[in-house]
């Protein structure tokens, strides 16, 4: 059993361990708000975009696809992967690392490489497959610009035909509480395929249709990388502030069975300590 100072200490780190975990929550808290913010108003953009994309494709020469949009025989798969520099979140980068390892048995026919967005998703993949590039430092500064340049890199290599097709892989916000691991493909696009006849609408277009198609492609892209993004950073925090609640319920409960047990060792301690006293004075009495 241990003694009343070895219990003594232990409250009083757990003390110390809740004080870090309430701070954290309540810092979680704090980022929640903003990091949501950006990504409710940024997903009814990212949608538009996309729909304005498929209303003008529809209508366009089937014969002038765009090279983003170019479906070719698969070989070379690039996933790239979502996640955050720091841990404690609960299953928040597990979760996507679990999803990875899922896609490579499922894809295990084709040559994967994976491009990180996270430090923890590196360090899970960096020693058992090829990693395609490390961009953690993006979360140093995050901002459209720094996504829209990695993006890029990776449109680039789409083109150059180095990867035949790309997904994200990311936690979807949901709420504060809820994330979901979202498997989405980057390249090439996919247009709506529907079998009901399309009602054509006069448009008259400035520039042409191929033109606003070779500028909004691209753009769409990027918003698309940067919404997944922006929903990792929002679900991080939602995770962290619910992992971090959770730890400091668990730690509060046992610092109370902590301090029922050092009352009990302690009154038993007295106890003890008054039995001698009143055992010796009994030896003294009949002495």
């Amino acid at each position: 059993m241990a003694n009343l100072k070895e219990i003594r200490g232990r409250i009083s780190s757990i003390s110390s361990t809740m004080q870090i975990t309430r701070a954290m929550k309540m810092v979680s808290a704090a980022k929640l708000k903003k990091a949501q913010d950006a990504i409710v108003m940024l997903r009814p953009y990212s949608e538009k975009l996309q729909e304005i994309i498929q209303n003008v494709n529809s209508s366009s020469d089937p014969d002038q696809v765009s090279i983003y949009a170019q479906k070719r025989e698969v070989k070379r798969v690039l996933f790239i992967a979502v996640t955050s520099n720091r841990g404690l979140a609960g299953a928040f980068n597990s979760s996507i690392v679990k999803e990875l390892n899922n896609q490579f048995q499922n894809n295990s026919q084709y040559d994967i490489e994976v491009l990180t967005i996270g430090k923890k998703a590196y360090d899970a993949v960096r020693r058992s497959r090829t990693v395609y590039a490390n961009e953690s430092a993006v979360f140093d500064n995050l901002n459209f610009d720094a996504v829209s340049n990695l993006t890029e890199g990776v449109m680039d290599s789409f083109k150059e035909g180095k990867f035949d097709e790309i997904y994200l892989i990311y936690n979807k916000f949901i709420n504060a509480a809820t994330q979901e691991v979202t498997k989405e493909q980057l390249l090439p696009i996919l247009m709506p395929e529907t079998t009901e006849p399309q009602v054509e609408t006069d448009y008259i277009f400035e520039p042409n249709k191929n033109e606003i198609l070779d500028n909004l492609i691209p753009k769409s892209i990027k918003t698309q990388v940067f919404k997944a993004v922006l929903d990792s950073v929002a679900s991080e925090h939602g995770a962290r502030m619910t992992a971090m609640h959770k730890a400091t319920d668990n730690a509060q409960a046992l610092k109370n069975d902590l301090v029922i047990f050092y009352n009990k060792a302690r009154q038993a301690a007295i106890t003890n300590e008054i039995l001698e006293i009143v055992s010796g004075a009994e030896a003294l009495k009949n002495s």
